[in-house]
């Protein structure tokens, strides 16, 4: 358990999180719709907080480097499955987005292994960003199509705009940029990978 610190803490925080506001955002109520944004929200919070806290205090951890980004794409993932569920987003592209998530994992593993630890590419980083920037703006609009929130009007304009192409076209270059990533640290680290490991 001396992994177990404050950040490592708050990121198996953020991985149990992810059923709970799935749970909410899937349930028939405005509120509960709410609520499980919050949850969502702060979630992500706990990631901001967890590299902060262990940059100041030196609790940074090889398990921590794994598991962090790990939770980020539980949280992701969990978001677009249900935005696939209730028809605005399509099937295929999330599924592609899993792909190249569950490959870059495993390619993860297999360096924890070989004692490599990889490190997450600048591009990988934009590309969480651009992810997590496209999650909020639909979690938004889920909240703004309820008419307890907005009215009637606004409310049918959000469900037009939740239900037109333009969030599958704005998926699709998400999509492309995310396998791009994955390619690319394929190609980046696997060289490494395929030398012989260094002695434990």
């Amino acid at each position: 358990m001396q992994h177990m610190t404050l950040p490592n803490q708050l990121t198996a925080l953020r991985i149990l999180l992810v059923p709970v506001f799935m749970f909410l955002l899937l349930l028939d109520s405005p509120y509960m719709k709410l609520l499980g944004v919050v949850v969502f929200v702060a979630a992500s919070l706990t990631d901001i907080y967890d590299g902060y806290h262990a940059r100041k205090y030196g609790l940074t951890s090889r398990l921590g480097a794994f598991l962090d980004p790990l939770a980020d794409k539980f949280l992701i993932t969990a978001a677009f499955l249900i935005y696939v569920w209730e028809g605005y987003l399509s099937l295929w592209m999330v599924l592609l987005v899993v792909l190249r998530d569950v490959v870059v994992t495993v390619l993860r593993v297999y360096a924890e292994w070989k004692n490599k630890p990889v490190v997450t590419s600048r591009e990988a980083k934009y590309k969480t960003i651009t992810q997590n920037v496209f999650a909020y703006v639909i979690m938004l609009l889920i909240l703004l199509k309820e008419k307890e929130f907005t009215g009637e009007d606004i409310s049918a304009l959000v469900k037009r705009v939740l239900h037109s192409d333009y969030l599958d076209y704005i998926m699709l270059l998400i999509t492309l940029y995310t396998v791009y990533t994955g390619i690319s640290y394929l190609v980046q680290n696997w060289r490494g990978l395929s030398s012989p490991s260094p002695s434990r």
